[in-house]
Parts: structure tokens; C-alpha cells; sequence
């Protein structure tokens, strides 16, 4: 019987060994199927805006193609939430065009967003929005939990049927309060007033009393903030609130009205000509980079009226505007219009474009604003077919500054077939290579976008800008001695504002003075006094007739110290002297100092003026600086050709 015992002890505690075992190796098998589940990670289309996604913190991948204008991104590096998530992150470098995964994270919003170009995306500027987000790559931090399905802010996914117009939306809970639902506006086709009578209940008074912990909520959830709700009059005259904040911004009924029009960069105001080659040998590819080029050049420069403003002239045989600087005053507009733009075909005739342009494209009538500096970018596949150097220098004297840009210029096997060699140094503004831009292949051209811009809107260092009509300080020193008489003084003073109408008169531009004498000196106006042409033609026309002796040489050194030493660094300085005798004192020393203080010296002499004197006061060469004139009443014929002097002697000034 004891045995039996035994045995049957023996069996029990080796079922409960075998149990045991299997059990361990049961839960090891358990272990080992156990998995962590796969993390999917959301998609999203490129139109998706941040501020529809309530998620604080997420990752989601981007589609390809995100890099179009259409989804609109505000501010730089910092986002307002109303930008396009996708949009950011290709404008901020960390995605491209082909898409991929990124890191959403929610701060707070900001007084100010500043647009910006980068990474072929044009950023807006905003005064202010209610949130903001930072985009960083799509690596998940290990001490975060990132939602596999994302919240919108309406009840519909962004992929969602148009067919329902409303659903409810459940208020996240609040310890201590009671949750409300919440109907959200789904705009679909409703416009903009129909939408603003669209109403909301208000939240309970409970809710109002929590807003300072709803404050504390992460971003997302700020919509739900009690400053964020705004009441206005419904049909019924009761008051309601409007949609807002996190549910659908009443910006966003009207895009126009949200967007704010750039008045385009201040420092960069030019009015900008691009003469684009539309001939036969370029082909339709290589003309669709010349327009993509135009476009990217667009969006860079900012244009808009207080900044840059840009037209187009497309040359073939012959050119044609394609639009002028008035037609469109934002870079959106003006990129829409160079899609536009078909080829016109024929040959190359860039030199005839050159002389289109300075005729015709920059006129008032057609944008030209006068104070911003004037610019044409001719652009031109190998070589032009006709010659480009005497329309280029009419250019240049009218203030047109020139650059070139050649796209796969002649080899030396192709040189014998150029119309004109070296033909980009005689049409450019200097040859110093400030404006020509040599470009290897058609497909390196967008290269270019960045250092064309930045040299454009270097306007220091636009040189043709300065004409020999606007770049001068004129000090006139005029002859008051009794042997003029008063007659014949008023006939000096008439030649004095014949010759400063033709001058472009202003505190940047041309600048007038003037200097009677007689034994004694009088300073009449000085530089500074009179900044109009109105201003100075009356201040010449005040000038008293003095009488006196003739002291030619103490003149021009009253001139120099009283005139001249306060004459600005950048002007050329002319002395323009009227006299009608001999001096009673010796000038070849004051007109010396006056050579050796780069002072440009035009001696006009009446009557009884000596002509050796005259040449002595007179710069160098002296038949080009001195006239004589028998007559006072034949003062007025010697206007223009003391003007063309004035402007010869300016342009024969080096180009280099």
C-alpha cells in the first residue's frame, strides 16, 4: 500500500515537471510572436495646410510635386500655420520636389512673417497669425509618440465627399466641464457672405470659465481659446459666433483677402527690360528655359511698385513688346504672363531690339518711372545676326544700363560666321565684366538666376544710370560789370536758364549754383538751395544786375571755395563762365587750381571778351571748352552746343 503511494506521488510530480516545462516553453513561443506594431506614417496631399491638422507634433509624408506656386507658403524657416505643410518643407530644404517624410512640430504664432526665396519656392510675407510650425526631417525622436491617423480640424479628411456640408465635432473634455459639440463649417461651394451667417453655438458658460486651462493646451488645441472667438449679428439680430481660429478662418472664405500684395523690394527699385531671343535656331525647348529663366528671375527680384518693376521684348526679325512695366505690378501676375509668351521665330537681330528698347520701351506711358535707375537684360543664343554696337551706345547716353548674357557662345571654328566680334563688350554699360555673363549650355542657364540679380540691383554700381543730363554739380559765374549793362544782363541770365532747362534737375540728380562778380563776388545760390527746375529758373530770374569792375581770376577762386568745396564726391563738377572783357587781375593761376581740383572749365566769351584769356580758363582741349560769341542777342544760338560739349566730353569717359 505504501508503495502504491509512492508511485502515484512519483506520476503526479512528474506531470507537474512536464507541465511546467512545456508552459516555459509556451510563454517563450508567446514572447517571440509578440511584435511591435509597424508605425504607418500619415499622407497627406500637397494642399494641406498645418492649421487644419490639430495634432501639436506629427510626421507625415509628402507626394511629389509639391514645389508650385498655387500652394502658398508664409514666412521663413518659422511658418504661419495657413501655409502649406508640404510647400514649407521643400522652402525650408528639407524636402525637395520628389517628396518624403518630415517632422511637424506646432509653436506659437508670431507678430510678423517675412517671405523669402529659397529652394525654387517664393514665400509670402504676413503681418501676424494666431500659430506657427517648424518642419525638420522625418526622424522620429524616440521620447515621442507620433499619431498614426492625423485630426483635422473639421470632421472631414482633406480627401473627403464635398457632398456634406457640416458635421459635428467633439469638444475635447475638460475636467469640470461638459463637453459641447461643436458644428464646424465645411466650405464647399457656399460663398463668403453666405458663409459669414453660418453660426456657431456658444460655449457654455462652464467652458468660459476654464479658459485659463484650456490656454495650456498644446497648439492644437487653441482653437478652443476663448480670445479666439469674435460675435457678430445674425439675419436675426442675435448675437452669434463666427467661425474661427482653428475651424475654418474667415480668410479663408476669401484667399485674395488674406494674401497680402507685396509692394515689392525697396532696395532693389529698377525698371528692368528683358530683351529675350525669339529666333528660329533656338528651338522650342531651349526657348521654354529662356522662360523658365524669366520666371525664376521673376520671383526672385520681388516686383512690385515700391521695388522692381519688369517688362519683356521678344526679338526675331524684328521686336515686340510683350508687355511693358506697368502691366503687371506683382511677380505672380508677371510669371502667369511669361508662360504666355510664344516664339515669334526668324533671325537674331538683338542690335535692332537694342534701339526698339531705348526708343520705345522706356517712355513714361509705358511705366518708366524716372527716378528708379533703367536696365535691359539681352539675352541671345550663340551670336546676333546684325550688329549691336552703335544701338548700345545710343542706350548707354540715354541712361540705359546694358548687360548681356550669352548662352553657348562661338567656338573658334564658329568665330568666322559672328556678324560682329566681341560684340557683347560693345554693347555692355562698362567692359569691366560687371554686366556680360557667359553662359556654357542652355541646361546651366538657371545658374545665372542669383548673380543677375544680385548685380541688377547693385544700383551703386549701375554706371549708365548717370547721364551727362543728371550726374552734375553747374556752377555758373557770371560777368556783373558796368560795361554789360543792364539790358544785356538780363540776356545773360536768360542764356543761364536756357542752358539749366535742359538738365534733369533734382537733390540726386543735376544740381545748379551760381556766382556773380565784378571786383567783388557775390554767391547768388548755392547747390543746396534750389532742388526743382521750377526753383532754379526762379532763382535765376530774381539775380540783381551788380555793375563794377572785371576780376575774372578772384571769381573762380571765390567760386572754387564757395561753390565747389561743397560739391558732392559722385558729381562731375562744371564751371560754366560768362564774361565780356579782359580780366582786371591775372586767372592763369586760379584756372590752374581749378584743372588741378578736377573742376570741368567752359569759358564763354562776348563783345569785347579776350580769346586768349578765354582758352587759358578753359579745360583741355580748349577749342571744345570755349566759344565766342559777338553778340548778347546771339548768346541763345550757343545753347546746344554747349550742351553737346557738356555730353561729348562725357561719353568719351572710358568704359572700363
Amino acid at each position: 500500500m505504501g508503495i502504491v503511494v509512492l508511485t502515484m506521488k512519483a506520476s503526479v510530480i512528474e506531470m507537474f515537471l512536464v507541465l511546467l516545462v512545456t508552459g516555459i516553453h509556451s510563454n517563450k513561443d508567446t514572447t517571440k510572436k509578440i511584435k511591435r506594431p509597424k508605425f504607418n506614417v500619415p499622407q497627406i496631399n500637397c494642399d494641406v495646410k498645418a492649421g487644419k491638422i490639430i495634432n501639436p507634433e506629427f510626421v507625415v509624408k509628402c507626394p511629389a510635386g509639391c514645389q508650385d506656386p498655387k500652394y502658398h507658403v508664409y514666412g521663413t524657416d518659422i511658418y504661419a500655420s495657413y501655409s502649406s505643410v508640404c510647400g514649407a518643407a521643400i522652402h525650408s530644404g528639407v524636402l525637395d520636389n520628389s517628396g518624403g517624410k518630415i517632422v511637424v512640430r506646432k509653436v506659437a504664432g508670431q507678430s510678423g512673417y517675412k517671405g523669402s526665396y529659397s529652394n525654387g519656392i517664393q514665400s509670402l510675407s504676413l503681418p501676424r497669425w494666431r500659430e506657427s510650425f517648424i518642419v525638420s526631417e522625418g526622424k522620429p525622436q524616440k521620447d515621442v509618440t507620433y499619431p498614426s491617423a492625423l485630426t483635422y480640424s473639421s470632421s472631414k479628411s482633406p480627401t473627403a465627399k464635398t457632398g456634406e456640408a457640416t458635421k459635428a465635432y467633439q469638444k475635447p473634455s475638460v475636467p469640470g466641464t461638459t463637453a459641447q459639440p461643436v458644428t464646424l463649417m465645411q466650405v464647399t461651394g457656399a460663398t463668403a457672405s453666405e458663409a459669414s451667417h453660418t453660426s456657431l453655438p456658444k460655449p457654455s458658460p462652464s467652458a468660459v470659465s476654464t479658459t485659463s486651462s484650456l490656454r495650456s493646451q498644446p497648439m492644437g488645441h487653441r482653437s478652443w481659446e476663448l480670445d479666439l472667438w469674435s460675435t457678430s449679428s445674425d439675419a436675426s439680430g442675435q448675437n452669434s459666433p463666427r467661425a474661427n481660429a482653428g475651424f475654418v478662418p474667415k480668410e479663408e472664405l476669401s484667399t485674395q483677402s488674406l494674401e497680402p500684395v507685396s509692394q515689392g523690394d525697396p532696395n532693389c527699385k529698377i525698371d528692368l527690360s528683358f530683351l529675350i531671343d525669339g529666333s528660329s535656331g533656338i528651338g522650342k525647348r531651349r526657348f521654354r528655359i529662356q522662360k523658365q529663366f524669366l520666371a525664376d528671375v521673376a520671383q526672385t527680384l520681388d516686383i512690385g511698385p515700391a521695388g522692381p518693376l519688369m517688362g519683356v521684348v521678344q526679338y526675331g526679325d524684328n521686336p515686340a513688346a510683350q508687355f511693358n512695366l506697368r502691366t503687371h505690378m506683382n511677380s505672380r501676375d508677371l510669371k502667369t504672363a511669361i508662360e504666355k509668351i510664344t516664339q515669334r521665330g526668324g533671325l537674331s537681330n538683338a542690335g535692332r531690339a537694342i534701339s526698339y528698347v531705348t526708343k520705345n520701351f522706356f517712355s513714361k506711358a509705358n511705366g518708366n518711372r524716372g527716378g528708379a535707375p533703367n536696365v535691359a537684360v539681352v539675352i541671345v543664343d550663340g551670336w546676333p545676326t546684325d550688329k549691336v554696337e552703335e544701338a548700345s551706345r545710343f542706350a548707354r547716353e540715354s541712361g540705359i544700363n546694358i548687360f548681356f548674357i550669352t548662352i553657348e557662345g562661338a567656338t573658334e571654328n564658329e568665330k568666322q560666321y559672328v556678324t560682329e566680334p566681341n560684340f557683347s563688350n560693345k554693347a555692355v554699360c562698362r567692359t569691366n565684366g560687371f554686366y556680360s555673363l557667359n553662359v556654357q549650355s542652355w541646361f546651366s542657364l538657371h545658374k545665372t538666376v542669383q548673380p543677375l540679380v544680385k548685380r541688377v540691383c547693385d544700383t551703386d554700381r549701375l554706371a549708365c544710370s548717370k547721364t551727362c543730363l543728371n550726374s552734375a554739380d553747374i556752377g555758373f559765374v557770371i560777368d556783373g560789370s558796368s560795361s554789360v549793362g543792364t539790358g544785356n544782363f538780363r540776356t545773360v541770365l536768360q542764356f543761364v536758364a536756357n542752358l539749366s532747362k535742359e538738365f534733369e534737375i533734382s537733390d540726386t540728380d543735376t544740381r545748379i549754383g551760381a556766382v556773380q562778380y565784378t571786383y567783388e563776388q557775390r554767391l547768388e545760390f548755392g547747390f543746396d538751395d534750389y532742388n526743382t527746375k521750377s526753383d532754379i529758373l526762379n532763382a535765376i530770374k530774381r539775380v540783381g544786375y551788380w555793375s563794377g569792375g572785371t576780376s575774372t581770376g578772384a571769381a573762380i577762386n571765390y567760386a572754387l571755395e564757395q561753390l565747389f568745396k561743397k560739391s558732392k564726391p559722385n558729381k562731375r563738377k562744371l564751371m560754366i563762365l560768362i564774361t565780356d572783357g579782359r580780366s582786371y587781375d591775372d586767372v592763369r593761376i586760379p584756372a590752374m587750381v581749378a584743372h588741378h581740383k578736377g573742376v570741368i572749365t567752359y569759358a564763354i566769351g562776348v563783345a569785347w571778351a579776350a580769346q586768349d584769356e578765354l582758352e587759358v580758363i578753359a579745360t583741355h582741349p580748349a577749342n571744345d571748352h570755349s566759344f565766342f560769341v559777338d553778340e548778347f542777342d546771339h548768346l541763345y544760338k550757343f545753347v546746344p552746343k554747349v550742351i553737346q560739349s557738356i555730353c561729348t566730353e562725357f561719353n568719351s569717359q572710358p568704359r572700363n
